[in-house]
Parts: structure tokens; C-alpha cells; sequence
């Protein structure tokens, strides 16, 4: 294979690049979030509840009852709409990524190009500069940089690079620029090699996906042992023949399986992420939706966050007019010339000239927090005059107390002595009050930090609405991690804190039991946005803070905050009200299997009578309930909230169906008499549970639930035969009515006392 050697000013010619097409030298990107589509239809057919409900499928049809099979309707129906919402979400997730991708300054027949991922080839010249993801590994042709590896190596430390140094795939600049010949591309790549994925950072922290996980997993552990039990003893039941025994034992299994439960949490989440876009935000993890919902603590970074992140020099304040700072600053700027808002500023104001014999360049770094140049004609520094100058800033401290209330203040240094002093300004978004209001109102506590003066950012952060009661303080006074953790809580605006230490701040606050929402957008931004619960990003900040975050705010508007927290209380409160409808079945049908293992009675149920059930009273209610605004502030966990209302109507029916066969063999009921009072007293209890679950009764409600109730009733009246029901006689009118007051009373009694049970359950 030729390698080619491009020069930094003129890069690969057309026609190089396009031999590297022809040859497969190209870039691909291996970091995709969303599934291929084959694996979106592949993982929603082949799962482990659709492949026992084909089994039960075919085990009814050697028994002829063909109309017991009604069932596989809700399941088919169930796969498809699962799969039509991940592709839906899939098409508009892929779109947002196209518009949110980074693009590569490539150099090409001697012009600067922004180009895509995928549009990079092996030996393109690249130009990398502070902020930037670095996504192919490259080797430095020109330029210093320091780089970031933690994706890759898990070490924070930052790592100089020089010219004929590997820059590897997944790390970012944290400071300096440079020129880099593509080394690897594709798979070859370092992160590819190693299967890491910098857009998958950490481990899902979504409550409801745990929830999930360990219902699905109980119930596949019972259903196969459950089911072959129950199947034999119906079997050796007198006057039972295969065919009934088959029928009950599907009937029990089928009633165990919540299938809908997963593809309801699917489909309002997905929902969620297509409604999110229409308001110019990115979701890159589904269930981090939930994870900003349910945050007690926000962490905003000010540049770019509550500011707009342009900055302006507004005066230059000269206390030694020996040196001319203009010329000095202009110097500096040609030879560093950065990127980042500081330095644009310092461009626009001061220019850029090359009239001063280099010696050295001195890069900006978050960690540092100044940049400079070695002359010929003496070292000078630009940045924070605190970090500059360490103790010796104390002679300087009347002058600086004038202007850090109302600017960003930064010094131009040399030798220790200040030449002049920068004053800038960054303008307060103006949706800035409204949000911080917003998060005030829900209780959710806001926390300013930032790598700026603690006075300037206090400042600001009173501009932008925080409470005039807020504390702040200098990061530089918490040199420990205990130091952090005892002071975390105490303020509110933290000022001259580094990135490591803003990754600290994360971690002490989930120490205290916070869940915790980052918001930034530079490379200072990185490490606290990878440890936070949920992490947000601006699309005009670094690509490595849009990388590591879970959502992206396409727009970078700050206001969109309240409505992404709404969607994610929408979708939780949402699915934590319909996963009650769904577990009721679930834990009554599993609880029933094991106890008719020991009854010398045949299961009470046939499959059609339970797929009407759960069709009226759990399938449509769920999806109609599921997708309907609902932005109150989520309280306790999902679990335990989820079996608070499922436990009480669960034992209902459990006591229920063992009273009606209790009954039925004291009256001497027929087999479908019997079938047809336990039918009717789950669905029952299943209707009492439908009107708790619709409280408080809209207009939707109402229609609803009244729909879903007459449905019933016309059913049962008009199609008894297809659904294997009986008359109703005067034995089993009574029978009933008992029932159903017993069924009340312990509804009302456990809804007083189940509570305290689950919480020290779950």
C-alpha cells in the first residue's frame, strides 16, 4: 500500500483522495448509537416472552380451540407498533446526529475543509485545536498540544504531545493546536480496536430499565417450572383430558408474561425522544429522559450555560506604561491563535501581528488557566491573574476589587509585574432567569461552577436570577475530597474550579444521595459531564463535551431545560401509572399457578377470557394513559410505587378466584360457571383499578373508562360463546356479590398498609 506524505499548507490532492475511496483507505464511524435496523426487528421478534408465547401458540393449536388464540393478536400487534416506534425514533435520531456531527478541518489541495467522519482518508492532513475530538489516530506533523485521554485509559492527567507523537482516536485537546497526518482509519483505529465507544461512557442509570429488568427476569426464572408443574397436575385432575389441561396451563403462563408492560416504556420513551426533537434537542441515551426528571441537583458551567458564551473586551486597564500592551497581545495572538471565546475576543480586539522573534509557546489549559509566549524580548503571560501570580497577587488586590464585580477580569504578566488588566464581559442569556425560576419552583437546587473569579461568576449568577441568598466561595480553599463533600452543600457558586475538581463537586453530591444533571459546553465541562447522572451539552460548545453528554441542545438554548424535564416526568409518572395495570396480572397470575399446583382443582381460566381482561382493562387504557401530559414532580422509587397500587388489587384477586372455587364446589357449579365468576371477579377488580389509575377524572378519563366498561358488558352479553361464558344464574349473582365486597374491603384494607411493606421490600 503507498503512503502518502502531505505537507501541512497543501494536504492530499482530489485525485490522491480519491484513490483512497477507490482503495477503502476511508474513515468510517464506528461510534453509531442507534441500532442497524435489521437488529432493531431482530431483538423485538426474537424475545425471550415472544418466543414462550409462540410456544403456548402452537401447544393451543394441537388442541383445535383455535379461538383461544386470540391472544397472539395482542402479541403480534404488540412486536409490530414496538418495532414502528424504534424505526421512527431511529430515522429521527439519525437525522439530529447528522446535523450534530462533528466536522474535521481537513487541508486539501492547499484549502481548509470542514468535512464529516466519514469523509476522512488515510494520510488526509488534519487541524486540530483546543476542544476538538480527536476521532482517527493521527500522528503530529506541526504543533503542540496537550491531550486528554481518559476515555481510553481512564487516567485524567492530561498528556503532552509534540510533532512525530500519536494522537489516539476518542482523546480530545485540552490545550494548544496542531497539524496531524492521519495514521488509521475505520477499524483500524485505536477505540474501534478496543471496542470503546466515547458517546457510551457509563452505566445506564435509568431506574425504570432496572425495574424492568428484574421483573422480566423473576418471571422468566418461575414461568417454565411453573408451567410444567401446573401442566401435569391439571393432567392428573379426574375427567381433565390433555386438551383442557394444555388450555389452563396456557391460560396460567400467558397471565405471568407482561408483554406489554416493556413495549409501553419503549414506545412512550420513544415518543418522548421524537417530541424532544421538535424542540431542537438530541437525545443520544433513551432513559436518560427519566434520569433528568428525577434530578434534584443541577450543575450549570456559566460560559455558554447562563452566559452566551461571546465574549468582548470592554477596556484595557494598563498599570505599567512601559510595555505596549497592544503589540505584546497581538503578538501572542498570531502565535497561539485560539480558538476558544477568550481568545476570539483578544483576536477581535488587539489583532494579530508577527513582528516578535518566538522562543516558546506556552498553550492554554483549563488546569492552568493562562496562555502565553516566550520572546526574544521576554516571557509574558495572559489569563488569570490569581493563577499567574500565585501570593504575589495580594499587591494588586485594591486594583483588582474595582472591576471583578462587573467583569471577567484577565492580566497581561510578565516577570511577576502586571502590564495591563483585561476587562471582559459575557452577555446573560435572556432565557437564563426564566429556567433558573423554573428549577426554583420545582425544588431542584442549582449549583453555579465555574473556572472564573468566584466574585464574577456570584455576580452573573445573580443577573441570571439565583437567590440573593446564595453563598459562594474559591474552589482553591477545598483542597480535599472531604473538604468538598463537607462544603458541597453549603454553596452555591464555586469559582476558580478546575475540571477535576468539577468532576469532585459531581461525586460529593451523589455521596449526599443527589442525583445530579450537568450542564457545558468546553473541554473543562468533560469530566464532570461524563460522572453526571444526566449530562447536557450545548451544540456550539467542544465536540468532546457533546460527546460525552446525553443530551444535546441543538439549538444551545438554555430555556429548553424545563421542557425536557417535563418530558421526562411526563414519561415516567406515565408508565409508573400504567405498570400497575400490567403487574396486577403478573403477580396474581403467578401466584394462582403455584397455588392450583396443590389444589385438586382444574386452572380457572382459559386464555380468550384473560386476553378480553387484559385487553380492556390493562392494553388500551396503558397506551392511551401512557402518552397524555402528566409534568408532576416524581416522587419515591418506581418500583415500589409501581407495587403499591399493583400488591392490594393482586391479593383481591387472588382471594377472590379462590373464594369463587370455594363456591363453586359448595353449589355445585358447572365447570364454565365457575370459569365465568372467576372472569368476571378479576375483571372486577381490574375495572376498580382502572378508575383509582383515572382519578383525577378528565374528560379522557371519563370517556375511557366508560368506554372500556360498556365494551365489557356488550361483550359479555353479546359474544358469551366465542369468550367461553355462561348465563349468569342466581347462584352465581350471589356468589358475586360476595365477592365483590370481600374483594373491596381487603382492596381498602392493604391500600393503608401496603406502603410500609414494599419500602422495606424495595
Amino acid at each position: 500500500m503507498e503512503r502518502f506524505k502531505p505537507d501541512i499548507n497543501n494536504g492530499l490532492t482530489k485525485k490522491q483522495v480519491d484513490s483512497r475511496f477507490k482503495d477503502n483507505l476511508y474513515n468510517i464511524d464506528t461510534t453509531v448509537t442507534t441500532k442497524p435496523t435489521k437488529d432493531i426487528i431482530k431483538d423485538n421478534v426474537f424475545t425471550i416472552f415472544n418466543i414462550v408465547n409462540f410456544f403456548l401458540a402452537c401447544m393451543v393449536l394441537t388442541t383445535g380451540s383455535f379461538k383461544n388464540l386470540l391472544f397472539m393478536g395482542g402479541i403480534i400487534c404488540n412486536t409490530i407498533i414496538s418495532i414502528f416506534q424504534e424505526l421512527r425514533s431511529k430515522k429521527v435520531l439519525d437525522k439530529l446526529q447528522v446535523v450534530n456531527e462533528s466536522k474535521v478541518c481537513t487541508i486539501r489541495d492547499g484549502k481548509e475543509e470542514k468535512l464529516s467522519i466519514n469523509s476522512i482518508v488515510l494520510d488526509d492532513v488534519i487541524k486540530l485545536e483546543l476542544g476538538n475530538q480527536i476521532v482517527v489516530d493521527s500522528i503530529i506533523l506541526d504543533g503542540e498540544v496537550e491531550v486528554n485521554e481518559s476515555f481510553i485509559t481512564g487516567e485524567a492527567d492530561t498528556v503532552y504531545k509534540k510533532k512525530g507523537d500519536m494522537l489516539l482516536s476518542g482523546s480530545f485537546i485540552v490545550s494548544g493546536n496542531c497539524y496531524a497526518r492521519v495514521e488509521h482509519v475505520g477499524m483500524d483505529n485505536y477505540t474501534a480496536k478496543i471496542s470503546a465507544n466515547t458517546k457510551k461512557i457509563k452505566n445506564n442509570s435509568s431506574e425504570i430499565m432496572r425495574s424492568l429488568n428484574k421483573i422480566i427476569t423473576t418471571v422468566s426464572f418461575l414461568i417454565i417450572p411453573l408451567g410444567i408443574l401446573l401442566y401435569f397436575k391439571q393432567l392428573s385432575l379426574p375427567g381433565n383430558t390433555t386438551n383442557e389441561a394444555i388450555l389452563n396451563t396456557v391460560a396460567a403462563l400467558i397471565g405471568m408474561i407482561p408483554e406489554g408492560l416493556v413495549l409501553l416504556t419503549s414506545t412512550v420513551l420513544a415518543v418522548g425522544v421524537i417530541r424532544l426533537a421538535q424542540r431542537k434537542v438530541l437525545v443520544q441515551d433513551l432513559y436518560c429522559i427519566e434520569a433528568l426528571a428525577r434530578v434534584d441537583t443541577i450543575c450549570l458551567d456559566k460560559t455558554g450555560t447562563i452566559t452566551e458564551g461571546i465574549m468582548e473586551v470592554v477596556d484595557v486597564v494598563d498599570l505599567d506604561k512601559e510595555f505596549d500592551s497592544n503589540e505584546i497581545l497581538a503578538n501572542i495572538n498570531y502565535q497561539l491563535n485560539e480558538n476558544n471565546p477568550t481568545g476570539i475576543a483578544l483576536n477581535n480586539k488587539f489583532g494579530k501581528k508577527n513582528n516578535f522573534k518566538l522562543k516558546k509557546k506556552i498553550p492554554f489549559s483549563s488546569a492552568k488557566k493562562y496562555s502565553g509566549c516566550e520572546f526574544k524580548n521576554g516571557k509574558f503571560l495572559v489569563g488569570a491573574p490569581e493563577f499567574i501570580l500565585g501570593d504575589k497577587i495580594k499587591k494588586y488586590k485594591k486594583e483588582l476589587d474595582k472591576y471583578i464585580k462587573d467583569y471577567r477580569v484577565i492580566a497581561l504578566v510578565k516577570d511577576d509585574k502586571i502590564i495591563s488588566l483585561l476587562l471582559l464581559q459575557d452577555i446573560v442569556r435572556k432565557e437564563a432567569k426564566a429556567t433558573l425560576d423554573f428549577f426554583k419552583s420545582q425544588g431542584v437546587k442549582v449549583k453555579i461552577i465555574s473556572g472564573d473569579n468566584p466574585n464574577t461568576v456570584y455576580n452573573i449568577a445573580l443577573k441570571a436570577g439565583l437567590d440573593k441568598n446564595s453563598k459562594m466561595i474559591d474552589a482553591r480553599e477545598l483542597t480535599t475530597d472531604e473538604e468538598i463533600f463537607e462544603n458541597i452543600e453549603n454553596y452555591d457558586v464555586f469559582g476558580r474550579v478546575s475540571p477535576e475538581q468539577k468532576r469532585k463537586f459531581i461525586l460529593a453530591l451523589q455521596r449526599h444521595g443527589h442525583s445530579v444533571a450537568m450542564t457545558g459546553d468546553g473541554v473543562n465541562d468533560v469530566l464532570a459531564l461524563k460522572e453526571a447522572d444526566c449530562s447536557v451539552a450545548m451544540a456550539s460548545g467542544t465536540d468532546a463535551a457533546k460527546n460525552v453528554s446525553q443530551l444535546v441542545l441543538l439549538d444551545s438554548n438554555f430555556a429548553s431545560m424545563p421542557y425536557i424535564v417535563d418530558e421526562g416526568r411526563r414519561s415516567v409518572n406515565n408508565i409508573q401509572r400504567s405498570a400497575s395495570l400490567f403487574l396486577v396480572k403478573t403477580i396474581y397470575a403467578s401466584v394462582l399457578s403455584f397455588i392450583f399446583i396443590f389444589l385438586n382443582s382444574p386452572y380457572p381460566f382459559i386464555p380468550i377470557q384473560l386476553t378480553l381482561t387484559s385487553v380492556l382493562t390493562v392494553g388500551i387504557p396503558s397506551v392511551i394513559l401512557g402518552l397524555e401530559p402528566n409534568h408532576n414532580i416524581i416522587k419515591g422509587k418506581f418500583l415500589h410505587n409501581v407495587l403499591v397500587k399493583a400488591v392490594p388489587f393482586s391479593i383481591s384477586i387472588i382471594v377472590g378466584v379462590l373464594l369463587v372455587n370455594l363456591f363453586g364446589n359448595v353449589f355445585d357449579l358447572a365447570r364454565v360457571q365457575v370459569s365465568t365468576l372467576t372472569a368476571v371477579v378479576t375483571t372486577f377488580n381490574c375495572f376498580i383499578l382502572l378508575y383509582k389509575v383515572c382519578i383525577p377524572f378528565n374528560l379522557l378519563h371519563k370517556v375511557l373508562f366508560s368506554l372500556m366498561f360498556v365494551s365489557y358488558i356488550t361483550l359479555f352479553v353479546l359474544l358469551n360463546d366465542l369468550f367461553g361464558f355462561s348465563s349468569f344464574s342466581g347462584k352465581m349473582i350471589l356468589i358475586f356479590i360476595i365477592c365483590g365486597f370481600v374483594c373491596l374491603y381487603i382492596i381498602n384494607y392493604l391500600k393503608d398498609n401496603i406502603d410500609s411493606l414494599t419500602k422495606k421490600i424495595f
